[in-house]
């Protein structure tokens, strides 16, 4: 549980703050009650406001490839700080930045940077409808693609009951306040199902500005592609006119140095990036081939904001690409490395548990846990119908008390960063065998 001062701190912030956070999914929602708030982080840790330490596996949603307060970002933020934090003009390392990204990813040839995966899908979705001239967006249950309202539809977990027919789900705003007319151009598919894209490109193909897609679905743990779905997809897009979008809000930097694009064989039309660009501080960035991308010329596609490119943020990109892609990209070797040995051991510890039904699934640095009788979720109607996230979030409670830090959202998924080490797995699991011992 939270210890005094956090409860103190969130009794002042739900005065001033909704739910005493700026977030929902670092509030009472996820957390059950309290959240324990941090003070400072370093490496692999975390500390919170009544001294304890965490060995954080959530690493600011992904945000954090290098671990906290990384030698060279913190001295990168200290130097360019000193030099001024925003302009709003054009820099040099804007165009160092969009160099490096060109060169990394074949299936970029241009690039403009924004502030958040939001801005970025948003920007890129308007961009899919100015570039076709069609209305339509196909997106996919349980998939993720920032709040705008256009998207806001099936993103969370819901019984069952509510879903409707596989071959033509229910479409679910997410939030009040979105009116249909918002979403009515929105096609919700059922994801990881060849037969259900097959269907729903023969209907709605020839009228759809672009098909979307996460990499990995992020959005409800960690979900997998199928061998040769993503393909097919891109496949179909090609066939049907339709631009083939490849969200790596999440997966970007984080899977390997060309995301998803480059585990899966893909060539997209469009991708957004976000969360770990920016090596902790707000950044993203949409990119794709020059005759796309070129609709953001002169404003034909709008796309303003005050804060895109932010100095600082650019600076810390340039050292994280940097820091990575050292020694023929063996950063990015080691966070694949670390994530596959803590899936591994999760595996190992969750082999030994005679009462509680889990199914680990990971790619790549990243991981998540399930608690079911499933033997494997492969979508959103497996996530809604077959896992137990009150048990989960229980689980996850009490590994921070053991002093293991993983957001207890089932929905959500944990990362390893350069900074754990193969000690900080074999603590991990340890912890969690004996909070699988203690649970009920």
């Amino acid at each position: 549980m939270a210890g005094p001062k956090s409860e103190a701190l969130f009794a002042r912030g739900r005065k001033v703050l909704i739910e005493g956070v700026s977030s929902a999914s670092r509030g009472p929602a996820t957390f059950g009650g309290a959240p324990r708030y941090m003070s400072h982080g370093q490496g692999a840790r975390l500390y919170d406001v009544d001294g304890r330490e965490y060995l954080d596996w959530m690493m600011a949603f992904g945000a954090l490839p290098l671990g906290h307060a990384h030698p060279k970002v913190a001295e990168t933020i200290a130097r360019e700080a000193a030099r001024g934090t925003h302009f709003a003009t054009a820099l040099e390392v804007e165009v160092e930045v969009a160099e490096m990204l060109v060169a990394l990813l074949p299936h970029v040839e241009k690039v403009r940077f924004a502030n958040t995966g939001t801005e970025a899908a948003m920007a890129a979705f308007r961009l899919a409808r100015g570039h076709t001239g069609r209305r339509k967006i196909i997106k996919f249950e349980g998939h993720y693609h920032g709040w705008w309202d256009a998207v806001l539809v099936n993103t969370n977990p819901y019984p069952p009951t509510l879903l409707g027919h596989p071959n033509d789900p229910i479409r679910i705003p997410d939030s009040s306040g979105i009116p249909e007319e918002a979403w009515k151009d929105t096609i919700v598919v059922r994801w990881n199902d060849f037969d259900a894209l097959e269907r729903a490109m023969a209907l709605h193909g020839r009228d759809a500005a672009c098909v979307v897609t996460e990499g990995v679905m992020s959005n409800m743990g960690v979900i997998p592609p199928k061998p040769g779905y993503l393909n097919r997809m891109q496949e179909l897009c090609r066939q049907y006119g339709a631009l083939f979008y490849l969200d790596e809000t999440v997966t970007g930097f984080r899977l390997a140095a060309g995301g998803c694009a480059e585990l899966y064989g893909l060539e997209p039309d469009i991708v957004t990036y976000g969360k770990a660009l920016g090596g902790g501080l707000p950044m993203a960035m949409i990119g794709g081939r020059d005759e796309i991308m070129s609709g953001l010329e002169w404003g034909k596609v709008l796309h303003f904001g005050t804060h895109n490119a932010g100095r600082l943020a650019l600076h810390v990109t340039k050292v994280m690409l940097e820091t990575l892609l050292a020694d023929e990209k063996a950063g990015f070797r080691r966070l694949r490395d670390l994530g596959e040995q803590m899936t591994a051991e999760i595996r190992k510890v969750a082999g030994t548990s005679n009462r509680h039904g889990i199914v680990v699934q990971g790619v790549s640095s990243m991981f998540q846990i399930f608690f079911t009788d499933h033997p494997e979720i492969s979508d959103y109607r497996d996530f809604c119908t077959h896992v137990d996230r009150v048990k989960f979030r229980d689980f996850a409670l009490r590994l921070m008390d053991k002093g293991i830090y993983m957001n207890p959202s089932a929905t959500l998924h944990s990362l390893s960063s350069i900074a754990h080490t193969e000690a900080d797995i074999a603590m991990t699991a340890r912890a969690m065998a004996e909070v699988l011992e203690e649970m009920p």
